[in-house]
């Protein structure tokens, strides 16, 4: 049981400040483990850390957290430009844009950095697989998909490359339970679980709507009076971005091949049109 006590003292390298990079690092802190946040642009950890600070603010006036813990919290964030301060971190979470000649170069500078580091990546759809083989320690690579709100949703999908080593996911297992997460453990396949699961569910509500079987009001409430959904599928898909629902089809569709994973021609016009959601103010509802 050493290696999970001295897991816990390590810092954790986190790569990209995005959303889902600044929820990682926000549940890692408050925790009580030092974190190393990433970015190639000083304005967006800028961004992050206010972000972070925000996030620590709610729990402090929801009396969940005292505002000491906060600001000791807050000191364990370190703020860095450069890749080369993650070298001595034992785990490195990778959380950029999902850009596969983007991963693929960090995975490659990650992997030459230092060659004890677990690698972690939280794509939601690119294969594991594919980003382990392009590293020097390819069975130190792993999944390690979070959810957005990276603070509230509880699940952590743990995906094993072709090459991922038993000991390596077992690590990362241990560490999402560390963060207060569920582990589940999924195979490297195109969308995994939960999205090869949810988004063509959110498909199939944009072709009821493009065949004009209901209203988005109306199917969104099946959804979540019929089957005790938290949020009807349209609203889910405005919550996530509609492009982000698009990219996923994509990926289903380019994965397996199989035409019941083929995007709703009216998904693609409103991506196109920019009409993504609630980040650009209107997606399948409106939002002021």
């Amino acid at each position: 049981m050493n290696g999970s006590n001295s897991m816990s003292q390590q810092t954790i390298g986190v790569v990209g400040a995005g959303t889902m990079g600044q929820g990682i690092a926000q549940v890692r802190i408050t925790g009580g483990f030092p974190v190393q946040l990433y970015d190639v642009a000083n304005d967006q950890l800028g961004r992050a850390q206010a972000a972070i600070d925000k996030g620590l603010g709610k729990l402090v006036a929801k009396e969940k957290l005292g505002e000491a813990e906060k600001g000791a919290a807050m000191a364990r964030l370190e703020l860095t430009t450069s890749l080369e301060a993650l070298r001595g971190c034992e785990v490195i979470i990778e959380a950029a844009p999902e850009q596969p000649a983007l991963k693929e170069k960090l995975f490659r500078d990650l992997s030459r950095l230092t060659h004890d580091a677990i690698l972690a990546s939280n794509t939601s759809s690119l294969s594991l697989t594919r980003l382990a083989a392009v590293c020097e320690r390819p069975e130190r690579v792993v999944g390690m998909h979070f959810f957005n709100p990276v603070p509230v949703l509880k699940l952590v999908e743990v995906i094993r490359a072709e090459q991922t080593s038993d000991a390596t996911a077992v690590r990362i297992e241990e560490l999402a339970r560390q963060l207060g997460k569920t582990p589940v453990s999924i195979a490297d396949s195109p969308g995994f679980a939960v999205n090869r699961l949810l988004v063509p569910m959110i498909n199939e509500a944009a072709f009821l709507l493009q065949e004009g079987a209901g209203s988005a009001e109306d199917i969104d409430q099946s959804m979540k009076l019929g089957a005790a959904h938290p949020m009807g599928p349209l609203a889910l898909a405005d919550l996530i971005g509609l492009d982000v629902c698009l990219a996923i089809m994509e990926v289903l569709q380019e994965g397996f091949g199989d035409p019941k994973y083929r995007p709703c021609p009216l998904l693609k016009r409103m991506v196109a049109a920019g009409y993504l959601g609630r980040k650009s103010g209107r997606g399948f509802h409106t939002y002021e």
